[in-house]
């Protein structure tokens, strides 16, 4: 009964997704090569968590800016400037002074007015901050509080961490995997030239030579949201589903900007699944130890592969509480525990629905 009770209170969201990314560079290593992975003992496309995280958090500032936070190593000039906005009598000089004594009281050390790190602040976090400057508090503990309190939706979502000052530490909600893809893939090179436009006539040649090289793959995405989690941290209940709903949404239609330009990569999701879980998160990604290997194309046979491993994987694990899925093809048939949603508006208020039935 205790067990009942505790899973009660838990509401994990699982998402996943089946992607297509034609020739592309979107997620790149330290000699400009796409990043990979060997899984399976195949070759994979990879695009890192990190990368992916990025574009959800520029997605997230169109939607909602003010809950957004800011990572800089140059926060106090960041509070300083909130300072000089809320009382211009104060100099900057003596606003960047102030901010980063009030920064150092809060637990954050700081030399010649930086971070040692990049330090994710809330926008909220920071106008009470500037607010505390003003009014002279001094006081480690409140000063602290502020760094704790306010929440805003990214840093509650990814987490922030400082090694030394565990106390302004926030734990992440989120989750959001490596995507690769699902069968092997082979590197690629395309090798361009760029010619002077006012070149003289008695020269010839290009004026410019180079080769990028991409691949082309068919990813499988997961990310896990644990709602119950987010409730604590923003506390409110309402504001914590619709952080979730927009994460969703977020990771529907994000996409990293990684030569963007080059190869207009813009694609969307062939198939949106997400599962509402009490017991604990589950990623499909075993569906796709064993490499895909089609004849045509690798989206069909991969989406059939993740349905099939959910169905594996609930001989370890309870059923969600529900299952629904958007696909870009009509025609492809789904299991009957999952709910046909006829697109991610429709998905995401579904969520919605559950979510509030559920905390």
């Amino acid at each position: 009964m205790n067990s009942n009770r505790t899973n009660s209170n838990r509401l994990f969201l699982d998402i996943h997704a089946i992607q297509i990314l034609p020739p592309s560079n979107v997620n790149r290593d330290d000699t400009g090569s796409p990043k990979t992975a060997v899984y399976g003992g195949v070759t994979r496309a990879r695009v890192s968590s990190q990368s992916w995280k990025r574009a959800m958090r520029k997605y997230f500032l169109n939607e909602a800016e003010e809950d957004m936070g800011v990572r800089t190593v140059h926060v106090a000039k960041y509070v300083s400037d909130i300072i000089r906005k809320k009382d211009p009598s104060i100099s900057g000089k003596d606003a960047f002074k102030k901010a980063e004594r009030t920064l150092n009281a809060a637990g954050l050390p700081t030399s010649k007015g930086k971070a040692k790190a990049l330090f994710f602040i809330g926008k909220k976090q920071a106008e009470e901050l500037a607010e505390a400057t003003i009014a002279g508090e001094k006081d480690r503990e409140k000063l602290s509080e502020i760094l704790q309190d306010n929440q805003a939706i990214d840093i509650a979502l990814f987490g922030r961490m400082l090694a030394k000052h565990i106390e302004i530490n926030e734990d992440a909600s989120a989750q959001v995997a490596h995507a690769i893809s699902t069968h092997g893939i082979q590197a690629e090179f395309d090798y361009y030239n760029a010619v002077d436009d006012l070149r003289p006539e008695d020269q010839s040649g290009a004026a410019m030579l180079g080769n990028i090289e991409f691949n082309s793959s068919t990813l499988y995405r997961y990310a896990n949201v644990a709602v119950h989690e987010l409730v604590k941290q923003l506390k409110d209940k309402d504001k914590a589903i619709d952080t979730a709903r927009l994460f969703i949404e977020a990771f529907a239609n994000s996409m990293p900007t990684g030569k963007l330009n080059t190869f207009a990569n813009q694609t969307l999701p062939q198939l949106l699944m997400i599962n509402v879980r009490q017991d604990r998160p589950v990623s499909l990604v075993t569906a796709f130890e064993n490499p895909v290997k089609a004849n045509g194309g690798n989206a069909e046979p991969s989406i059939v592969r993740l349905l099939d491993e959910e169905k594996k994987v609930g001989k370890f694990v309870k059923k969600p509480v529900c299952s629904l899925i958007v696909t870009a093809d009509e025609e492809i048939s789904l299991p009957e525990w999952a709910e046909r949603e006829d697109n991610l508006s429709d998905l995401l208020d579904e969520f919605k629905k559950t979510a509030e039935k559920l905390l």
